[in-house]
């Protein structure tokens, strides 16, 4: 398990220096579209406009979104390439079963990625002057975020694998995605509360910008629930990537596109 992690680290690290310039671009074409829509605000609204912690929240579900699509892009969208090249049924061949390489590869891509989206982080502070904390218990909501970004991704996975191109319905996802994690759900109230709990990634999400925009302490049992929301849409994930690997190989469609 290790050695396959280390070997898809590598693969990611090789990807990220032969086309560098593609990951430059995308920072800078991230960051210019938030800071496009900061801009835009500041003109509707005027010059008196004061976002307070407000800003700081979008920050948060802005940077959450770009990391989002990235791991759901990685794992839906690496099917679909494999299924062009030619080379899916090699990785059903592999030693591993097909949804640990999968997942290993988006984790080792995950640690790269990372590190730009905290680039891109970093660029909107400083051009916004956004005031965020960094508290280190901001890592366990965090992880809830992205047991259920990986859940996401896998459900997609399973639709590639059945479908081979599934980039149109990946783009209208990214829509709805940008409303799960950017609508400051935390705050409402009533059975829109509980609908708000039951949605994936938004419990975390929530968290996050309680922590990093509002300065409060972490809710441990607000915690309990979103790692329960994590778990359980991760799971349901795998299952469906599973039952689409065994009906792909019972079509034989895996090696045709």
């Amino acid at each position: 398990m290790v050695e396959l992690f280390l070997a898809e680290l590598r693969r990611s690290w090789i990807q990220l220096i032969r086309y560098s310039t593609e990951a430059i671009g995308g920072i800078i074409i991230t960051t210019s579209i938030f800071y496009g829509l900061f801009l835009s605000a500041q003109y509707i609204a005027g010059p008196g406009l004061q976002f307070g912690d407000r800003l700081d929240a979008v920050v948060i579900g802005y940077v959450l979104w770009t990391l989002v699509l990235f791991i759901l892009s990685d794992i839906a969208g690496g099917l679909q390439n494999e299924a062009q090249t030619g080379t899916l049924e090699q990785l059903f061949l592999s030693p591993f079963n097909a949804s640990k390489v999968f997942l290993v590869r988006a984790i080792a891509s995950l640690t790269i990625q990372i590190t730009l989206n905290i680039s891109i982080l970093l660029i909107i502070i400083a051009i916004t002057g956004s005031q965020l904390s960094f508290p280190p218990s901001l890592l366990l909501p965090f992880i809830t975020v992205l047991l259920g970004a990986y859940g996401l991704a896998f459900a997609m996975g399973s639709l590639a694998l059945l479908l081979k191109r599934v980039q149109q319905l990946l783009g209208i996802f990214q829509f709805a995605l940008l409303f799960l994690l950017s609508v400051p759900t935390e705050t409402w109230v009533g059975s829109g509360r509980i609908f708000a709990l039951l949605l994936p990634m938004t419990p975390g999400a929530g968290l996050l910008r309680d922590l990093m925009a509002r300065e409060l302490g972490l809710n441990w049992g607000q915690w309990a629930i979103a790692l329960a929301n994590g778990v359980v849409y991760f799971s349901l994930g795998l299952f469906l990537f599973r039952q689409a690997e065994r009906e792909t190989k019972r079509r034989g469609r895996l090696g045709g596109y």
